[in-house]
């Protein structure tokens, strides 16, 4: 990185982390079951509210408790169920225009990520009507109060529950980018293990290792504070003690309890202290192959904690430590090299891949130019990279020799 761009980067950066603490971050309220959701919205006098999910989570019946309880207490419900991996545009239009025809006054985003991407915009568009979705992208694009808005995380490991962040697919130019807003935090979030009982081993990991991410990249950046520092390290620990049992028994109610939980403070952690050049990376893939964003994240994490070495070894030993993946006998670069072995390991175990194969050698220079739009000046991360840089690991991670 040229030294006028890697100023620019660290000035960025650094009024960022100054201005951290005076930003109007808030955390979600939490309910543990969702039972309380009807009560919660004859509490707020809601007469009609949307419930944003996919076919998929619908058809498995998880919603179906939900829908009756809310038809049960006279609350006109509509259901939009249209949302598809990696939301797009379109699918964001097209939930609006049910919310506005309906007359709805709040929305019930069930699902994993995209689900809760979906309903989150949906509810910037209709604060913002004239705005379109391509405008938001960025930092603070909406900057108006959403309706209001109630999480319900089917898996363990976006976050998105938590955050000011929600990542849509522009299908005509397969550009996947985030948006980030504090008015796209959820006002609540209902943490019921229940409605993650019935997830897949391969969902299950790779959400979990999506989680892990969002902490350590969180945890390694240079915009940590007292309380992201605290919520990435407990959601460390639970992911290491509870990810592998919640793989091999999705039944385990402690597990899956344990993975919500660190799910949620992962969530808090990176909502305040960003992420790092692996989502960068990772949302990449995703506009332009649909690889799925918890499954890119867990094959890339490992060859960004090597390639940032020594920048972030010694929070790496900590983690490694605490988690017991490592001693305190061990030192910072034994106990950091233990850490992304771990990784490597626990990947291996969930049958997760360690190459993201989709990747075309022709598409790598665009690729990396998207991660470094995205991850520079804005994410904090360990040891500065430009796009030619970026684009080396995308050979890496491809497994693509280079002609």
């Amino acid at each position: 990185m040229n030294i006028f761009k890697r100023a620019y980067c660290k000035t960025f950066q650094t009024i960022m982390r100054i201005a951290l603490p005076l930003l109007p971050y808030r955390k979600p309220e939490m309910l543990d079951s969702l039972d309380l959701v009807k009560d919660l919205l004859k509490e707020k006098s809601i007469t009609k509210v949307m419930l944003v999910t996919d076919k998929s989570i619908r058809g498995l019946g998880l919603t179906a408790d939900l829908e009756k309880s809310i038809e049960n207490a006279d609350i006109t419900l509509t259901v939009f169920d249209d949302v598809v991996p990696n939301p797009t545009i379109a699918c964001v239009e097209s939930g609006l225009e049910m919310f506005r025809e309906n007359g709805c006054e709040a929305i019930i985003a069930f699902g994993g990520g995209s689900v809760m991407d979906c309903a989150k915009v949906i509810g910037a568009r209709f604060a913002r009507p004239n705005k379109p979705v391509s405008k938001m992208k960025g930092l603070l694009k909406v900057n108006k109060k959403l309706p209001l808005l109630i999480a319900v995380p089917t898996t363990a490991g976006t976050g998105s529950e938590t955050t000011l962040a929600a990542v849509i697919t522009d299908e005509k130019t397969h550009h996947k980018y985030p948006i980030n807003d504090f008015n796209l935090i959820p006002n609540y979030a209902v943490l019921d293990y229940k409605t993650t009982l019935g997830l897949p081993p391969h969902i299950t990991s790779t959400t979990g290792m999506d989680a892990l991410t969002h902490a350590v990249e969180a945890y390694i950046g240079k915009s940590t504070t007292k309380e992201t520092r605290k919520m990435a390290e407990d959601a460390v620990v639970l992911i290491v003690d509870n990810i592998y049992k919640a793989y091999q028994n999705g039944k385990d109610k402690e597990a899956r309890e344990n993975m919500l939980k660190a799910a949620f403070f992962a969530g808090v952690a990176f909502t305040k202290s960003y992420v790092g050049y692996v989502h960068a990376v990772a949302h990449s893939l995703g506009g332009a192959y649909g690889v799925p964003h918890g499954l890119a994240n867990a094959v890339i994490l490992p060859y960004f904690l090597k390639e940032y070495g020594k920048s972030c070894a010694k929070k790496l030993a900590h983690l490694a430590r605490i988690s017991k993946i490592a001693t305190t006998e061990d030192d910072d670069n034994v106990a950091s090299e233990k850490f992304i072995k771990w990784i490597e390991d626990i990947n291996a175990k969930m049958n997760i891949p360690n190459r993201i194969e989709q990747i075309k050698q022709e598409d790598i220079l665009a690729l990396a130019q998207k991660a470094d739009a995205e991850g520079n000046p804005l994410y904090p991360v360990p040891k500065l990279m430009n796009a030619n840089e970026l684009a080396e690991m995308y050979y890496k991670i491809g497994g693509i020799e280079k002609c």
